[in-house]
């Protein structure tokens, strides 16, 4: 058999262990925050496939690695998922991880624990065949990317000394390889009025009023934004409102919408906020870019502006086509290449470091966060054989 094929063969005897795994870590209810009992099934299963070490950061983030050598490659999945909503509204328990006509269904079982699983078993089968004398792999089960994108790998760099060459996260990309996304950032605005009582509101300055031509100026602004052909077009919407005043029989004295800002191309927080400060009706309003501050599960405060840049690496670069080749090797025919619509932790990686950045994961974008979370067991196997040949291919002695 050739090198592709070896690798499915390898990867489907561990089949069971790699839905086994999954389902498990589906079963464990784990929001940003709160990933602590994941995060220690899954460093039980790194230490069980006789991984080199493994460990929990600062954070609470799970790093394994395999191999000694001064190339570091980073195989990254988060391990935090969005909560599930009304369960109402789902049509099976979404922690049963239920299996059923080749798939595995949940809440992360695109978005995404299936890389997980993969990237493990896919590393357990590089161990087993001999890690190339010049890597190191680390493999992360992330915390907080849900709440954060990217705050887990700016700790990983910054507080753990750990830096990657290259870096493939495990977002979900049906098999094609990723190299970019939209960034984003989230602001505020806020009005200020005068309280009256709503028998006198005469008396009064509603905050809400003179929020409302902000919200068309914000509306119209989204039809101006930059269009690029390769990430698509910049967005704005106002994503929430909310006002305070003394009673439902008052004047509100204060509104505040909140902004979710995408950026393409070309489009950079200062760029955003300035053209929020440049709104028609915007008048003595506040603007203000949001902060993230919260504790992680290990109690680690973790503090950034909730600024993600925009970030893409281009189509020839040697990590594109290496895990295309991996990719091209297991499948017979060549990967798609594109980029992902939503944000993730390549915003740190290649957004803020400039570390080459990729995704590859099994799963189909559009079904994360829904009711409908679902991944096909043969993609998942696929992505694992795929996962145990990437590291062979980027070796620096096949450069």
């Amino acid at each position: 058999m050739d090198r592709g094929s070896t690798a499915l063969h390898a990867a489907r005897t561990y089949e069971h262990d790699i839905v086994r795994f999954l389902r498990e870590m589906i079963a464990i209810p784990a929001e940003s925050g709160t990933e602590g009992e994941r995060c220690e099934l899954v460093r039980r299963e790194y230490g069980s496939l006789g991984f080199d070490e493994v460990f929990f950061d600062g954070l609470g983030s799970v790093v394994g690695r395999i191999g000694t050598g001064p190339f570091k490659i980073l195989f990254d999945g988060h391990i935090d998922c969005v909560g599930v909503g009304d369960r109402g509204a789902w049509a099976f328990d979404p922690f049963a991880g239920k299996h059923e006509n080749g798939e595995v269904w949940g809440r992360g079982a695109v978005d995404e624990l299936p890389a997980i699983a993969g990237m493990a078993y896919g590393a357990k089968i590089l161990k087993d065949r001999g890690v190339p004398d010049g890597i190191s792999l680390y493999l992360t089960a992330s915390v907080m990317e849900e709440d954060c994108d990217g705050y887990c790998m700016r700790h990983l760099i910054e507080n753990e000394g750990i830096r990657p060459d290259v870096v493939v996260l495990g977002e979900p990309t049906d098999l094609a390889v990723f190299r970019g996304q939209r960034g984003r950032m989230e602001a505020t605005i806020t009005t200020r009025g005068v309280s009256a009582h709503g028998a006198h509101a005469d008396r009064g300055v509603n905050a809400l009023y003179k929020m409302a031509p902000i919200m068309t100026d914000v509306e119209a602004l989204n039809a101006r934004l930059t269009d690029d052909a390769f990430l698509g077009k910049g967005s704005i919407i106002v994503s929430f409102i909310e006002c305070t005043s003394p009673s439902f029989n008052a004047v509100p004295d204060s509104a505040r919408i909140y902004i979710d800002r995408r950026l393409t191309m070309g489009e950079t927080v200062d760029s955003a906020m300035a053209e929020l400060r440049s709104l028609p009706h915007l008048g003595d309003a506040e603007v203000e870019l949001l902060t993230y501050d919260a504790i992680s599960w290990r109690g680690t405060r973790a503090q950034q502006d909730k600024y993600y840049p925009t970030w893409v690496l281009g189509e020839e670069h040697p990590l594109v086509q290496g895990v295309a080749d991996a990719a091209e090797e297991v499948f017979g025919a060549r990967p798609e290449i594109s980029r992902w619509h939503f944000s993730t932790n390549g915003v740190a990686t290649m957004g803020l470091y400039g570390i080459p950045t990729v995704g590859f994961a099994p799963g189909r974008e559009e079904l994360a966060h829904t009711t409908r979370e679902r991944v096909s067991v043969d993609d998942l196997v696929k992505a694992t054989a795929v996962y145990s040949l990437i590291p062979e291919i980027l070796a620096p002695e096949n450069k």
